[in-house]
């Protein structure tokens, strides 16, 4: 649907966004028992990894996250230089549906453009495209002035197209599980440029699934293959990456592995949706305790090039790595792709080919976030791909209210400062007192 729900930026996203004020600093207060008794410990002559003390503060923030009325929370950190970390804390209620564990599949919403970038940019360097290619070589007549697009600004998000997602209310209906159409991707396409541009080609950004719609479809023409093929044979198989892959308008198969993702229900949802989305939205699906309702099975096929990816942790960790460590792409193309322009005014972070340069308080990374029905992502590495993290949360709206998007953002920042061994500063840390 979206990208980062909890980074500055002024748009519909920003509603749900909630930096830590200076309310959050202070010291984590220690890691109770029951943190204790979840927490894999370990001692320094048994491996290396995240120190057991900043284990000990990620497993109690995201019990805190948990505590203020999340589902659930997966954090998954490694620093390069041992075993993997991994954290998971569940609301009791919701282990009766799915019990969270490191191996789930999650729908990995926005973070399905990093792929679809690393196939176009893989089809330039084999000269079957250009980033200068105007989109209307490829897809005549399907994009207004799609003369003055090319590739380059579907990529970066400055074509100045509508965003479909949450804008068109005929694909946020079956977004959010009010009907079941499924939706071709032509059609999708079709339903984003119904609308005036925002801009003229190339003169800023703005976010836009529209283009990324696009830019699978370019896939495929150029190709002969479904965008899905062309993940699996391009990046998931040769990496060996079992739990990922592309969710089709015609696929129907619900995988066992599947984490189930949950939002508030209608009364609960109604004070939390942004401006912009039409009064009355709400998610369907079978009812839950705590004001939830049952968000897995809600048809993805609506975010498709954009946001349809299913993946784990584990799995989107490995691609990262072969990414960043140049095992995807030709040196060439992968500068490119990190090649960056200014986000909206007050946001530090700057947006590549599909791959955004986040800042955070331990310093930069490079990665993607994304939200699909009942799942936020966060998934990040360093520059050399030997270092990753991924924050994983089975709601988007269910971490909307102030008191459960600070604590997000406070495990987030905690973790990207573990994967990149150093202290988790206070500004990251929250007083537990606060969330009581």
């Amino acid at each position: 649907m979206s990208r980062n729900i909890l980074s500055p930026r002024p748009t519909w996203r920003a509603y749900l966004t909630l930096a830590l004020a200076t309310a959050l600093t202070g010291t984590l207060t220690a890691c109770t028992a029951a943190d204790a008794a979840q927490t894999n410990t370990r001692t320094s002559a048994a491996r290396l990894g995240v120190p057991a003390a900043e284990e000990a503060q990620l497993a109690a923030l995201a019990r805190q996250v948990v505590g203020a009325g999340a589902p659930g929370a997966l954090v998954r950190v490694d620093n390069g230089r041992g075993r993997p970390t991994v954290i998971a804390r569940q609301a009791s209620w919701a282990r009766a549906d799915h019990t969270l564990t490191a191996d789930d599949e999650f729908r990995m919403g926005s973070n399905t453009k990093t792929m679809v970038a690393t196939v176009i940019l893989q089809l330039v360097a084999e000269q079957r495209l250009q980033l200068t290619d105007p989109v209307e070589k490829w897809l005549p007549g399907l994009v207004p002035n799609g003369s003055a697009i090319t590739l380059r600004m579907l990529l970066d998000h400055t074509s100045g197209l509508y965003n479909i997602i949450p804008g068109d209310p005929d694909v946020l209906k079956t977004f959010t599980g009010q009907n079941t159409r499924r939706w071709p991707p032509e059609e999708l396409l079709a339903a984003g440029v119904r609308h005036d541009p925002l801009f003229p080609p190339g003169t800023r950004y703005s976010y836009s699934n529209t283009g990324y719609i696009a830019l699978g479809l370019v896939a495929e023409k150029v190709t002969g293959q479904r965008l899905s093929d062309l993940i699996q044979e391009r990046i998931a198989r040769p990496l060996g990456l079992k739990n990922t892959y592309l969710v089709n308008a015609s696929d129907r198969t619900r995988s066992p592995r599947l984490a189930h993702g949950y939002e508030p229900d209608a009364a609960r949802l109604a004070p939390l949706l942004w401006p912009g989305i039409p009064a009355g939205t709400a998610f369907v699906g079978p009812t839950r305790p705590a004001g939830y309702i049952d968000a897995t099975w809600i048809n993805e096929n609506t975010e498709w090039a954009a946001g349809s990816m299913v993946s784990s942790a584990r799995d989107w960790a490995r691609f990262d790595t072969a990414l960043m460590s140049g095992r995807l792409l030709p040196l060439a193309q992968l500068k490119e792709m990190k090649t960056t322009v200014a986000e909206e005014s007050g946001n530090p972070n700057r947006y590549g080919l599909g791959l955004e340069r986040k800042v955070t308080p331990c310093g930069a990374v490079w990665g993607h976030d994304g939200q699909a029905p009942g799942y936020s992502s966060w998934d990040y590495t360093d520059a050399t791909g030997r270092r990753t993290v991924s924050v994983h949360v089975p709601t988007i709206f269910g971490i909307a209210a102030p008191k459960p998007a600070a604590a997000t953002e406070a495990l987030l920042n905690a973790a990207i400062c573990a994967m990149l061994d150093k202290p988790i500063p206070t500004t990251a840390l929250l007083n537990s007192a606060q969330h009581k």
